[in-house]
């Protein structure tokens, strides 16, 4: 983690910072990213992950006591990509999971009554000068997924438990970040967040979560610039760091020819937190496919719609929508797959003697507003060596999942921009790896 550049983070709603910057630029780092994986294991790995979190991501949440056994449940502590930053005075490193589908940020705190292994010491709320209980007045208290977080001295807490299992509960309360290299370093104080004594769940190698919603409690509306961005680095090179900027440092700087697509942010009001956008079609080469534009439509029960999220990792499609779009690329490859069941990357069967993708047209996303992305063939397809095989990375939807999600593998080399002031998001063609 030494290679990583610590986030850095303005003040929450209620606080403030002197000579607050206006803008930050940090850098997320791929879960895989210690490991020596093959091509093929990294697939494997993300397909993995991507079918646990989308398992989960519609199970929804109730917004009961917190002392009842109905517990608020948010959709998946799955994620794909890490920050690095530290927090308390002294500072203690904290390595989150960056999760555009959930909002707290929380941390494992001493003493645990229940904490996973780490790496770093534990952060401690009596070693620090700079920690404070959140009143259960307050609006941040008040806008945990639970009506009664108090304890007897009025003290707020805080339980979530993700849909795949894991969780976090303990104080909720405001700590100084230390933000930024050692020669640069920036702490920002009266920051919101969880201080987790009892927490379960697999860690990614990570201390917490730093939540990127659209939600109060996340760390995009405790910046209170509006907008972030993100440029994720080629998938197959995990060792590379992907850089996200936040405030002004989050503007988009079309390359060549290039120019900057505009989509607006739809909101969901069922699944609030979540970036949703507005999927018209789909083209493969300069051939509009077959699929009805209802087959993407958001319904007024929240269901349908896509998600742009950073921690699924392949595409997930609409099942009649992608059975279209797995058939015309059959066709182009003159096969049909092996496999086409749902949580499985479809994969056809390479000519002997052939180890690399052959030639393959653009596949083009039309969103609304006239926004298109398009995506290369290393940004749909992939080669599996162990298989011998050329594989489609999306998957599609067998009717339990309900939503259509925009994953990780097709925003390669793409600098996504949520701007959640207008409500739009913006994407242009980038090199991320010197962005």
């Amino acid at each position: 983690m030494a290679t990583l550049l610590s986030i850095l983070l303005a003040v929450s709603v209620a606080g403030s910072v002197a000579q607050s910057p206006s803008g930050y630029r940090s850098a997320l780092t791929h879960v895989d990213s210690k490991g020596d994986f093959t091509k093929a294991e990294l697939l494997h790995r993300a397909a993995h992950r991507s079918h646990l979190r989308a398992a989960t991501m519609l199970s929804g949440y109730s917004t009961t006591s917190s002392n009842s056994t109905a517990r608020p449940r948010l959709q998946s502590g799955q994620a794909e990509y890490l920050m690095d930053l530290a927090i308390g005075t002294p500072p203690v490193r904290f390595v989150a999971l960056a999760d555009t589908g959930s909002d707290l940020i929380w941390t494992q705190c001493q003493p645990c009554k229940l904490c996973f292994p780490q790496d770093t010491p534990i952060y401690n709320t009596s070693a620090s000068t700079s920690f404070s209980p959140e009143p259960c007045s307050s609006a941040m208290c008040q806008s945990l997924p639970s009506h009664n977080n108090c304890t007897r001295n009025l003290q707020c807490m805080y339980y979530y438990e993700y849909a795949d299992g894991a969780y976090s509960a303990g104080v909720f309360g405001r700590e100084t970040l230390t933000l930024g290299t050692t020669a640069s370093a920036v702490s920002a104080s009266d920051v919101a967040f969880g201080c987790g004594s009892d927490n379960g769940g697999d860690s990614f190698n990570s201390t917490g979560t730093v939540g990127l919603g659209r939600g109060p409690l996340s760390l995009v509306a405790q910046l209170g610039f509006g907008k972030f961005s993100y440029c994720l680095t080629d998938f197959f090179l995990p060792s590379l760091s992907s850089p996200v900027l936040f405030g002004s440092l989050a503007e988009l700087e079309p390359r060549g020819g290039d120019t900057m697509q505009m989509t607006p942010l739809v909101q969901n009001i069922v699944y609030p937190s979540w970036y949703y956008i507005s999927l018209e079609g789909i083209s493969l080469g300069d051939t509009r496919l077959p699929i009805p534009e209802q087959a993407f439509q958001l319904r007024d029960d929240g269901t349908g719609g896509m998600v742009v999220d950073s921690g699924t990792t392949f595409t997930i499609l609409e099942g009649s929508a992608f059975m279209v779009v797995l058939d015309h690329v059959a066709e182009v490859l003159g096969q049909p797959p092996v496999n086409s069941s749902s949580f499985e990357t479809p994969c056809f069967p390479a000519p002997s003697g052939q180890r690399q993708l052959p030639p393959m047209p653009d596949m083009v996303m039309h969103f609304a507003g006239g926004a298109d992305m398009r995506l290369h063939r290393d940004n749909y397809m992939s080669f599996d060596e162990e298989g011998s095989s050329f594989c489609l990375n999306m998957v599609g939807d067998d009717g339990t999942l309900s939503v259509s999600i925009l994953g990780n593998f097709q925003q390669q080399n793409i600098q996504m921009l949520f701007d959640i002031t207008v409500g739009q998001l913006s994407f242009a063609p980038a090199d991320c790896s010197i962005l």
